[in-house]
């Protein structure tokens, strides 16, 4: 990983996707390139416009570069059990690290500082260091002010100004605030950036007050991670996953994003690029799996809370389909917007804002939700009489709408169709439901619901099984192929060793396997409505492994798993797919394969003994 420092060449230039760090303070992120450029920061919020965003257009998107002003090699790592990243440039005259970090915890208007701090140290020797801070507001449409005020520089732009304090001398030229400066030995110097307004002035961050913020920062991860129950083989890989989701938690809500960008594109060049800064109802569920599984109680009923009040029926109006997705904050007006003024990571235009998937029926996000209410239920507290209200609404309306066509658990914009997965997760949403009211003794129409259950198993099992292939398929009446049908036995919809599933795994083996990398389907032979490949899908890979487990093949899934991590970038984060050249495609850090991962490593551990 090596990196010319000192500022990026003239002309476009992208890192790649996997080139990436990830700091943040539970509210938004900002993504920390290898080469010391933040090429992705949005504030206040995770789905709020772009200040930095090089990473869609090098030119026009804005970065805050700091680095050693020689070339370079340069090393990237986190500071142990943390979410505080460590950028490492060495030289021949010496050895410096920038310490990124957005500390936690602030209360009263402090909290609203979003502030995001860089210090440098020189380690060793004498190094020259030089930064360029250049905010393009607004995803780079919104012009902006530059003023110097006290210490501070300040970047005005309409609805949102932000102020640079160093403790270096900055220069402003044009848009932009520049600093060049040599430490040596033993020294430091601090860039500091905040969100600043009517309530929040500019402040100077000094080295003391660095370092005080850096300790607590360091202090409040290691601590949130010593909660961790996890003893097992993976330990590093799935306390990075767990620490990932948590920094992917918007702490006013509860609400995790599935990933903390937009239109970082699943194939360069290609068309499909989404905006990811959302609450998925699927994704956040599996999350919630996770994190029980860890011992993070805490944050699954953070997301309940989230459930409860955004989600649930419970509200006096009329029932009807849930939303696939939601804002952070609970809205549900996500309308899909295109950037034309933005090019796209290395070209791959176009960029989106929102997501018209929002407005789409999935009907397998009602068995993600029961089942991460049933699993709360169980593991962590009983849920409320309101909430068992609210479970019942949903399993009536389930029990009603269950066999109608849909557009399934990938999205797909080339028309409804009957999927398996999406009856199958049906299936799971009352099964769990039918399960909670035995347990408990709550009252349920439980013919009605046990006799839609049998209805939807024997659909699947019929229309869903295809005599030619050997196999379940992505859809009825098809002979299609999809990775989706892993979560059969997963679900315990099918017993794992069932003459039919392994059948069905060893057909999914010889037509979505690639070295243990698994693609989701095969767009040629299941249009999707979209042009373009894809890579393999990493939630399905480590899905792929948990099926393998289940089915006895435990040294196969071992192998499968290992491999896997290997594909996981230097820090161990993923995007959403793997290239054909082993390349991060798609959305980063993707919060759905890192639950993926934490699930399938407490699976195999368990079965290793």
């Amino acid at each position: 990983m090596g990196a010319e420092a000192g500022g990026r060449d003239a002309g476009p230039h992208y890192l790649p996707i996997a080139e990436h760090g990830l700091i943040g303070d539970l509210r938004s992120v900002a993504l920390v390139g290898s080469d010391g450029t933040i090429d992705w920061y949005c504030c206040p919020d995770f789905d709020a416009p772009s200040v930095f965003a090089a990473v869609l257009d090098a030119e026009r998107g804005g970065a805050f570069e700091l680095a050693a002003a020689l070339p370079a090699r340069t090393k990237q790592f986190y500071f142990p059990d943390t979410n505080v990243l460590i950028t490492r440039f060495s030289t021949e005259d010496g050895v410096g690290e920038v310490q990124d970090f957005m500390p936690v915890g602030a209360e009263g208007t402090e909290s609203e500082r979003h502030r995001l701090i860089r210090r440098v140290v020189c380690v060793r020797g004498t190094l020259p260091f030089r930064a360029r801070i250049a905010p393009r507001f607004d995803y780079g449409a919104r012009p902006h002010t530059v003023r110097v005020d006290g210490e501070a520089v300040v970047f005005a732009s309409d609805g949102l100004s932000l102020a640079l304090t160093s403790t270096v001398p900055l220069e402003v030229q044009g848009p932009d605030a520049w600093a060049e400066f040599k430490l040596t030995e033993g020294e430091s110097a601090v860039f500091a950036l905040d969100q600043v307004g009517a309530d929040i002035a500019p402040r100077r961050c000094a080295r003391v007050e660095a370092e005080q913020q850096f300790a607590t920062t360091v202090a409040y991860w290691r601590r949130w991670l010593s909660a961790s129950k996890y003893r097992g083989r993976w330990r590093e890989m799935v306390h990075r996953s767990a620490l990932t989701l948590k920094l992917l938690t918007y702490a006013p809500t509860g609400a995790i994003v599935a990933a903390p960008t937009t239109s970082l594109p699943e194939q360069l060049g290609g068309e499909r690029n989404w905006d990811y800064r959302y609450v998925w109802v699927r994704d956040a569920a599996f999350c919630v799996y996770a994190l029980l599984r860890l011992g993070f109680s805490g944050e699954a009923e953070q997301f309940m809370t989230f459930v409860t009040r955004h989600i649930s029926p419970g509200d006096g109006k009329q029932l009807g389909p849930l939303q696939v997705m939601y804002g952070i904050d609970g809205r549900t007006d996500l309308t899909e917007t295109e950037l034309p003024h933005l090019e796209g990571h290395q070209g791959s235009a176009p960029v989106r804002v929102g997501n018209a998937a929002a407005d789409q029926l999935q009907l397998d996000i009602y068995g993600a939700l029961i089942d991460s209410i049933y699993l709360y239920d169980k593991w962590a507290q009983p849920i409320s009489s309101d909430q068992w209200d609210d479970v019942c609404a949903l399993v009536d309306w389930v029990c009603e709408h269950w066999d109608q066509p849909d557009e399934g658990i990938w999205e797909t914009r080339g028309g409804r169709k009957n999927f398996l997965y999406s009856r199958l997760m049906c299936w799971v949403a009352i099964e769990r439901a039918i399960r909670m009211a035995r347990r408990r003794g709550l009252p349920a129409d439980l013919p009605r619901w046990g006799g839609n259950r049998d209805a939807i198993y024997r659909r699947i099992m019929t229309r869903g099984w295809s005599e030619s292939r050997q196999a379940f398929v992505q859809y009825e009446g098809g002979d299609v192929l999809d990775a989706a049908v892993l979560m059969m036995p997963l679900t315990k919809f099918i017993a794992p060793t069932d003459p039919k599933w392994l059948s069905t795994l060893d057909a999914l083996k010889k037509d979505l396997v690639s070295d243990s990398l698994v693609y989701r389907y095969d767009p040629v032979a299941s249009p999707d409505g979209l042009r373009g490949d894809e890579g393999t899908f990493s939630i399905c890979s480590f899905w792929y492994v948990e099926a393998m487990v289940h089915a006895g093949r435990v040294e196969e899934a071992r192998l499968a798993f290992e491999k896997m991590l290997t594909y996981g970038n230097h820090l161990g984060l993923y995007a959403e797919e793997i290239s054909h050249t082993g390349e991060q495609q798609g959305n980063f850090p993707q919060a759905l394969t890192h639950l993926g991962l934490i699930s399938a490593a407490f699976n195999l551990d368990r079965a290793l003994g």
